[in-house]
């Protein structure tokens, strides 16, 4: 094993490269498609997610760096690599992982999908009559859409589409001395898994393409041809670009027509990866880089299939057993009884006491959108105040909101529509929403909104009260499903002020008061909050008293709030990290941080919420909410974090940090040198996933949540 790294926690290695770090996540995603424990069906699933997960690093990242260096950004980072050097580093750990899931694929997952009898097959493993079935297929419904392009000295090299599967058609003609370079576009709109008869399978598209080529070229003496893919870099986040323009005009209109203006940009941003298929010439390699603008490093040569993120919708029917078993999220204990046809009946449940929803285990449908369908419902209820970030297509909390508005609610929604990837279905929120009578905000002046929040003011026989939802995640009723997150449901009045001094800044721009809130708000207080809650833990050490930091969260980047961690270790506090993807902070490493420990959870569901607790001399204070300890989330976004004053929901909070510290199976512990462990059962342990841990609680309990006590 390699040796610690010797540091201060002032010196540049102190810390880890943030996108080495997040490659180092992608490597433990990674093991659950190398995994055979694993169900067959959910480790293609993962190397779905895994092609996914590549594309949206090269796009933002890869494509950031890129950026960094053409514009002669040659400082060092704060943990010392230079831009070429991060770039250079990133380039190396992306080609790896991308060759190791590509012959992941090849030699173990497609072999066992044949043997599944559902294989995914080449047109050389195929029969005369299927081919003739392909043949019929491509004349009858792909043919007809494909236009080849020439480039040639009267063509020239076409416009290649981000992420879009390519095939490169060498063709040789007679009386013609060298052979024409034809590109075909794999047609978006036709299934890339192409169905064979009687259930025998599936072949690529393009490799049905490239099968009946001499349809398209019946003149061609010879053919031959490849597969590629090109990676455009996503441009600079508009909002930040626009954040240093101090005259930059930040008016509605402006902002969606800046967005819009940047999602034009996007699909002409500079290439920054091309893939090839691993048979392609290097001549022809060399000659689609100059043609695309890349050098050889941005050139990765991949055995078998091209652009994996399709194999997330393989459409495998049956073979429960080769699939995680089912997950139905269960209604919340506290909300199971309730009148669903009363809408006041969410109400009068909040007011008995708190209610903590940990979702997917807990259904969304039931507890979150029950809430905002009630007080759309809800006579009683004057105004809604509700922040979107993210949320589905055809979205139930859109239109439940719509539905309030058209009722003569106020209505008032923040919607970022900077939000990068979904910002064209966030601007059709805005006019959807607009229309119905609702009012729309776009956020705070130069700053992105990421808060989970919302708020509903009701009208009751003692007067006017507010109910808040303080969330990990987004009001999306698919990531419910998918993602782990956490969500409080409050009629705590000074809570609920609170929020809505936030929403007046959201929506008005009015500076919430400079004293602190409730809430931890960013960028106002949460860094300058956070960082006196370590302290004291410090302090508490210092004097001998119980002291802790306990924390879960996504992402832990921020050097400044690494170093007070680092400081508060060497004072002696214990400190346990559940950080789910990159972590830049080293852990057990004597002399810097010997009392840190630092471990990610990775499973079926994503892991996202993110829960603060501090020791506090033996008095626990918790706090959940939207931020993570990165930079963007303290100084460059609005977020919200909502201490927990409820002593049943911090045993609650309690129950489910110490399950994530039990798992043996899921879990992987960060090492001194930054590499990672999994986890395994010891002899004779019995094998606990917390998050199989946390399915099986939720079905089974027919009363109330642990912890919780009869209201």
């Amino acid at each position: 094993m390699s040796q610690p790294v010797l540091v201060t926690p002032d010196s540049p290695e102190a810390l880890i490269n943030r996108e080495l770090s997040w490659l180092s996540f992608a490597r433990r995603v990674l093991a659950l498609a190398e995994d055979p424990e694993q169900p067959l069906l959910e480790r293609v699933k993962f190397a779905g997610i895994m092609g996914m997960i590549y594309d949206e690093f090269a796009m933002k990242r890869i494509g950031g760096m890129f950026r960094k260096v053409q514009k002669g950004q040659g400082r060092r980072g704060a943990e010392g690599l230079t831009s070429a050097g991060e770039l250079g580093a990133c380039r190396a750990e992306l080609r790896s992982q991308q060759q190791l899931v590509a012959r992941l694929v090849e030699e173990q997952l497609r072999p066992a999908l044949r043997d599944l009898g559902t294989p995914i097959l080449n047109t050389g493993d195929l029969s005369a009559s299927e081919r003739d079935f392909l043949a019929r297929y491509f004349a009858d419904s792909v043919e007809p859409i494909l236009i080849p392009l020439a480039a040639d000295a009267a063509h020239p090299f076409p416009f290649i589409s981000n992420l879009g599967l390519n095939v490169a058609v060498l063709v040789a003609e007679p009386g013609r001395r060298n052979r024409r370079f034809v590109r075909i576009k794999v047609p978006a709109n036709r299934p890339r898994w192409v169905p064979l008869p009687d259930h025998a399978g599936w072949v690529p598209m393009e490799q049905v393409i490239a099968d009946n080529l001499s349809a398209l070229f019946p003149q061609a003496v010879e053919l031959t041809c490849y597969f590629f893919r090109v990676t455009r870099g996503a441009k600079d986040d508009p909002w930040t670009d626009q954040a240093a323009d101090e005259d930059a005009d930040l008016s509605p209109g402006a902002i969606v027509e800046m967005v819009t203006a940047e999602l034009t940009a996007r699909k002409y941003a500079g290439v920054v990866r091309l893939e090839v298929s691993a048979g392609m010439p290097e001549s022809l390699q060399g000659w689609l880089a100059t043609q695309l603008g890349v050098g050889p490093a941005d050139v990765i040569a991949t055995p078998g299939l091209l652009s994996l993120g399709d194999l997330m919708g393989l459409p495998v029917d049956g073979h429960a057993g080769q699939r995680y078993p089912p997950h139905e999220p269960q209604t919340h204990p506290r909300l199971r009884n309730l009148d669903r046809a009363d809408p006041s009946a969410v109400f009068d449940e909040i007011r008995r006491g708190d209610i903590l929803v940990h979702l997917p285990y807990h259904s969304f449908e039931t507890s979150i959108l029950q809430f905002i369908r009630s007080a759309a419902a809800d006579p009683a209820v004057l105004a809604i105040k509700l922040t979107i970030y993210r949320t589905g297509r055809r979205s139930p909390i859109i239109e439940a909101l719509k539905e309030a508005a058209r009722r003569g609610k106020q209505v008032a929604v923040l919607v970022e529509i900077t939000a990068r990837f979904d910002e064209a279905s966030n601007i059709g929120w805005c006019r959807e929403l607009q229309q119905a009578g609702a009012h729309v905000a776009y956020g705070v002046e130069r700053v992105k909104t990421h808060v989970k929040l919302a708020l509903v003011v009701r009208e009751e026989p003692d007067g006017i009260r507010r109910y808040v939802h303080v969330g990990t995640g987004n009001y999306h009723e698919g990531t419910a499903r998918l993602y782990e997150d956490l969500g409080l449901l409050s009629a705590d009045p000074g809570l609920a002020a609170h929020a809505a001094a936030v929403f007046n800044e959201l929506t008005a721009g009015i500076p919430a008061s400079s004293s602190p809130g409730r809430l931890l708000v960013a960028p106002h207080d949460l860094r300058e909050r956070f960082t006196a809650l370590i302290r004291r833990e410090a302090e508490h050490a210092r004097a001998g008293r119980p002291c802790g930091v306990y924390a879960k969260m996504n992402q832990l980047q921020d050097a400044s709030m690494i170093r007070e961690l680092y400081h508060a270790s060497l004072a002696g506090v214990p400190i346990v990290l559940n950080v789910r993807g990159l972590c830049c902070l080293r852990a057990g490493v004597p002399g810097l941080s010997p009392t840190i420990r630092v471990y990610s959870i990775l499973g079926r569901f994503l892991e996202h919420s993110r829960i603060y607790r501090f020791e506090n001399g033996g008095a626990p204070e918790f706090f959940l909410g939207s931020a993570d300890m990165m930079t963007r989330n303290l100084s460059r976004r609005m977020e919200v974090v909502a201490p927990v004053c409820d002593p049943v929901i911090k045993n609650e909070l309690d129950c489910i940090l110490r399950t994530y510290e039990e798992d043996n199976s899921s879990a992987w512990d960060m090492q001194p040198a930054g590499e990672y462990l999994r986890r395994r059962p010891a002899a004779g342990q019995a094998r606990r996933d917390a998050q199989q841990v946390f399915i099986e609680r939720s079905a089974s309990r027919p009363g109330e949540t642990p912890a919780t006590r009869a209201r």
